[in-house]
């Protein structure tokens, strides 16, 4: 989930008010990720879901590979993909504005098939501004 806007949103003024600085995020879930990619074409969302679930199938909660399988086939390699993710960013930010590349935006990964973002669950970002405000 693309969630740039959402994040300006969040951080509205006090983000103007910072020179220079450091934006940091943490997604307080152990199913969901954070990172920073492509924001203009929808295929690399895509391809990236590909990949990770290659690199961490469902399979293995059915095959014996994980053990902790209770909540779906799902869950475990989410907690895997999570890991491998990371649940925070720390984003630069000059004269006001977060320091991304003209093609960056900030996504939510959403490692569950179901239950988690848009299927009843919520995610909560907790997010901290570091900086010297303008002169």
């Amino acid at each position: 989930h693309l969630i740039t806007n959402d994040i300006l949103k969040a951080v509205g003024d006090d983000l103007r008010k910072i020179d220079v600085g450091l934006a940091n995020l943490f997604v307080q879930h152990t199913s969901a990720s954070l990172t920073i990619n492509e924001n203009a074409d929808p295929d690399v969302r895509r391809d990236m879901e590909v990949a990770l679930n290659k690199i961490v199938p469902a399979q293995w909660c059915r095959d014996g590979t994980f053990r902790h399988t209770m909540e779906g086939d799902d869950d475990m390699p989410g907690h895997v993909k999570s890991s491998m993710m990371g649940v925070s960013l720390n984003v630069p930010i000059k004269q006001g504005r977060l320091a991304l590349g003209t093609w960056q935006g900030i996504y939510l990964n959403e490692h569950r098939d179901t239950g988690g973002w848009g299927g009843g669950h919520t995610r909560r970002i907790v997010i901290t501004l570091q900086g010297q405000g303008k002169a």
